[in-house]
């Protein structure tokens, strides 16, 4: 292999980004990206079910950093360099457009994550990159006069003067303990986003059942989260329990995912609020049954599973529906609690918490303080974002300001 002026580890999207920038922005120079596995892009490629969930419709930087769990204060600077709206122009500029969903998520208007894969590795393969698979260095060290020597299985080195580390979380630890090599702390890295198990059988009945609007807890520990909940064969998952994973990621590895979840299936109503919908019920459909008579957004089995948890027979009427058994009902409905036992990750967006110390790195051009011409990017560093476009948004930023820093140099 010729001999690069710029090695980047990790063929995902932040790689990808930064070798091309680099590429397109200092034409000539030498680039070289490394992928450890046999394919490129293999986040991208299963992300959003397979239709790559590229960003987010979110273009205001303060808004944007707030969105992530850890890295926000950090992200603020680079927010300010490229941002959605940059992503969007850049896929634009190369023939890829996006489509916004109704909650913000930006997708490629085919829906296939192939579209993005074929941009980034057209773009690559024109600006002169060269793309290495299955290969990845057993060690790296620094050389006195600068620069970099990549060490790899049988013997062979590798000299770059610049060197960029994007593999990713801890799933791939290689580019962490080659980062530690050169001088850097890890953060211990821990899962976020992912679905929750439950012991309680009847909830596993329900798989399926999506509700629009909950406010799910973690007792105890103070976190809290809202928006549409579902059901699965193992427990709950959905929009406001990946959120919840999220912001309560080392707080919920601490307790080995054992832990008690509150939920309130009507967060918009108070207990009176309730209690007036019930009594309202009651004088409506006195010889309705109570379990065949469901309130709100329930699903009727939903609705169903929750009547019968709070003590109410099949049988009862709105009629015969007593002061005590409606009190219960507005407990079970606004408190409702189940024991998580453990965890799945989410497969369309796992992801880490935990890398790279962030007050190691300079956010103007993602180089490591500790190690001139080495640089991160993507989810190697501690950071990581919720569910919805923003993880790759991350990885586009901080490729795109390595990229821009590498060629400059």
């Amino acid at each position: 292999m010729r001999q690069p002026e710029v090695v980047v580890l990790g063929g995902g999207a932040a790689g990808f980004f930064a070798a091309i920038t680099c590429a397109e922005s200092a034409p000539g120079l030498r680039v070289c990206l490394m992928e450890k596995g046999p394919r490129f892009l293999s986040k991208v490629r299963i992300s959003g079910g397979g239709r790559c969930n590229v960003t987010h419709a979110c273009f205001e930087p303060n808004a944007l950093a707030a969105h992530y769990p850890r890295g926000a204060k950090a992200l603020l600077s680079p927010f300010q360099s490229f941002q959605p709206r940059d992503t969007v122009e850049w896929f634009e500029n190369r023939g890829v457009k996006l489509k916004t969903e109704a909650d913000g998520r930006m997708f490629p208007i085919t829906d296939s994550s192939e579209t993005i894969i074929d941009c980034l590795m057209r773009a690559a393969t024109g600006a002169g990159v060269e793309l290495v698979a299955s290969r990845a260095p057993s060690a790296g060290n620094r050389r006195e006069e600068g620069g970099f020597v990549l060490s790899f299985a049988g013997g062979e080195k590798l000299e770059c003067r610049r060197l960029m580390l994007a593999t990713g979380g801890s799933r791939v630890l290689s580019g962490g303990k080659l980062a530690e090599a050169l001088g850097h702390t890890l953060e211990p890295p821990v899962p976020s986003l992912f679905t929750f198990h439950v012991a309680e059988p009847w909830v596993r009945t329900l798989a399926g059942i999506s509700v629009p609007d909950a406010e799910v807890a973690v007792v105890g520990l103070g976190l809290c989260e809202r928006g549409p909940v579902l059901f699965t064969h193992s427990g709950f998952s959905g929009p406001a329990i990946l959120r919840l994973s999220a912001w309560g990621a080392r707080e919920l590895f601490a307790t080995n995912y054992e832990f008690t979840l509150r939920i309130d299936w009507f967060p918009k109503l108070d207990a009176e609020g309730l209690v007036r919908d019930l009594e309202e019920r009651r004088r409506a459909q006195p010889a309705r049954l109570v379990v065949n008579s469901p309130m709100g957004l329930l699903a009727a089995r939903l609705w169903e599973a929750l009547v019968l948890s709070a003590g109410v027979s099949r049988s009862t009427r709105w009629a015969e529906l007593s002061r005590s058994a409606r009190h219960n009902l507005v407990q079970r409905f606004q408190r409702s609690e189940f024991r998580v036992v453990g965890k799945t990750l989410n497969q369309d967006e796992f992801v880490t918490c935990g890398g790279i110390k962030l007050n190691e790195v300079n956010f103007k051009t993602m180089e490591s303080r500790l190690c001139p011409g080495l640089y991160f990017g993507g989810e190697l560093l501690d950071i990581d974002g919720l569910t919805g476009g923003f993880n790759f948004q991350a990885a586009w930023t901080t490729g795109w300001l390595a990229g821009q820093a590498m060629a400059a140099r």
